[in-house]
């Protein structure tokens, strides 16, 4: 375990999986470890389709989910996030909206500090399907 020293940053994911695809951390565990070779999952938390928030890494571990960030954040991934046609869709069930927004408040109480964004706001990547700051405005 690599313990993470900081944690200025909550950043949100999405699996990049399809509206079908009702993936779990096992899955994406499986994906990172014996697909790319990493030691762990890469997410802190991944919360499935029906809305149920499962462990990642240890929450105290640097994450591998956000290069040039990890040693300073938490990773969240949301199962979903893409299209039939391979394209970023907004496609997050009522249920995982719910449970984003609890898991980030209860983080949020931990680590006070913290700044919530989407992965998108620190990669040239379409991750996470949405706007973070819209929903924080929203939401928090």
């Amino acid at each position: 375990m690599e313990p993470r020293n900081s944690t200025e940053l909550i950043v949100i994911h999405c699996a990049a999986t399809k509206a079908s695809m009702d993936v779990d951390a096992a899955t994406i565990k499986d994906w990172h470890v014996n697909g790319n070779g990493w030691r762990d999952i890469g997410y802190h938390k991944v919360i499935k389709r029906s809305g149920e928030v499962e462990d990642g890494r240890d929450i105290r571990d640097s994450g591998a989910h956000a290069a040039g960030y990890n040693h300073k954040s938490i990773g969240i991934c949301l199962v979903g996030g893409m299209a039939d046609d391979n394209s970023a869709e907004n496609n997050f069930t009522d249920h995982q909206w719910i449970a984003l927004l609890v898991l980030v408040k209860e983080l949020k109480d931990q680590y006070p500090d913290a700044d919530v964004i989407g992965h998108n706001e620190i990669s040239e990547k379409k991750c996470p399907s949405f706007d973070v700051q819209e929903w924080k405005k929203d939401n928090l």
